[in-house]
Order: structure tokens, then C-alpha cells, then sequence
């Protein structure tokens, strides 16, 4: 997983709706639902701070975290949450309660290594990224931090699919149906003038040959 577990203070909320909302914001706290397993949706008020840092922290929505409802402690994941447009601070979070069968899709980063190994990028080519996350369905409670693409090799003109990722047990691309593309190796413009030079060399001494003739 891609943090530590952590633990949220929370109190339940009696009242939902938009009022309600607008009066645990007035009260300096960010109204919340927990929902999922089986159970009824439960809505709660967190601490403006402690969800602030652990939202703009990262690793949010892939943590699994504890909430303290007024003593009851309850295990969830986060799914979504929002953001005031203008102040960029959260104004509703929607938390997943984990059962300890509960399956998730989530969105995992990717990671590159050994760019040094690779032929491709050594000789002026450019890593070209065309996944920085990939979607994942997994146990909720063996979470990947990240995923691991190695470049040992790949040289210009290469791609990297998913099925050269070697994934944890449990967890499977969302994307079953092909093997799409997380990265290629491609050339780069850096590397034309180089060519261009020296075909103009070329030219240039080719000339006074033809001349002597």
C-alpha cells in the first residue's frame, strides 16, 4: 500500500442535505458519507485540517484509513472527495467501508527505473509516457504503492505494454480486453540536426569530386 494507515476523528451527522452541509462548513469542519458494505450509508463530520493535509499529502485515495465515529471505529477507503474551485480546499469527501473481502478499483502511479540501461534513451531518444497511472482492481487491503516499469534495453521505437509489468498477486489491470500501452521510446527532434549536418558535410565534400571530374 502507499502509505501507513492512518486514524480520522469523526462525529455523525443526524441531518444531510445542502443546509446541513453549509452549517458544518460554517462550523470549520468538512461533511462526509461513508458507505458500502452491506451497511447503510453513514455521514459524518471531519476536522478541517487533519482532511486537508491527508487530501493534498498524497497517496489519499489509495490509503486505507480508520475513522473514529464518536468511539466506533470504522476501516474505509477513500473514493472521491472535492474541491472548493477557487480555494482549493475540500469541501465533501465520499468514504468506501472496507470489509475484509472488499475488492476496489483504484488508480496506481507508475514508476520508471534503469532510463540509464536503456540503448534507446542513451542515444538522444525521448521516454515517452503514455499512462502515469494505471487503473487496477484489487483486494482493498493489498493496495500497490506504485508499479514498476523497467527500461533495461528498450531502445527508439519500442513500446512498453502492461504484460511486461510484473503486478502483486490480486491485483488486475481494470483494461482486460488488450495489452495497452504504458510507455514508448521514442526519437527526438534533439537528434535531427545531427543528421542534417552531416548529410550537408557530405554534400559539401562530394562537390569539389564532381568538380575535379
Amino acid at each position: 500500500m502507499s502509505h501507513d494507515t492512518y486514524e480520522l476523528k469523526a462525529e455523525a451527522r443526524e441531518q444531510v442535505g445542502k443546509g446541513s452541509a453549509r452549517a458544518v462548513r460554517r462550523n470549520g469542519k468538512v461533511p462526509a458519507v461513508i458507505y458500502g458494505d452491506r451497511q447503510p450509508p453513514l455521514a459524518i463530520a471531519l476536522t478541517y485540517k487533519d482532511i486537508y493535509y491527508k487530501i493534498h499529502g498524497g497517496g489519499f485515495l489509495t490509503t486505507i484509513a480508520t475513522i473514529d465515529v464518536d468511539g466506533k471505529k470504522i476501516q474505509v477507503l477513500p473514493k472521491d472527495f472535492q474541491l472548493d474551485p477557487v480555494k482549493d480546499f475540500p469541501v465533501h469527501v465520499d468514504f468506501l467501508r472496507i470489509g475484509k473481502d472488499t475488492e476496489v478499483n483504484v488508480d496506481v502511479p507508475v514508476h520508471f527505473i534503469n532510463e540509464d540501461k536503456s540503448p534507446g534513451i542513451k542515444r538522444g531518444g525521448v521516454l515517452n509516457i503514455v499512462r502515469h497511472e494505471v487503473e487496477f482492481h484489487c483486494p482493498a487491503n493489498a493496495i500497490p504503492e506504485f508499479i514498476t516499469v523497467d527500461l533495461t534495453g528498450a531502445d527508439i521505437g519500442d513500446s512498453i505494454h502492461i504484460s511486461a509489468v510484473t503486478l502483486p498477486a490480486g491485483v488486475k489491470p481494470v483494461i482486460s480486453d488488450r495489452d495497452f500501452t504504458i510507455a514508448t521510446i521514442a526519437g527526438s527532434s534533439a537528434m535531427k540536426p545531427e543528421v542534417e549536418e552531416t548529410t550537408e558535410a557530405a554534400a559539401t565534400e562530394a562537390a569539389p569530386a564532381a568538380e575535379e571530374k
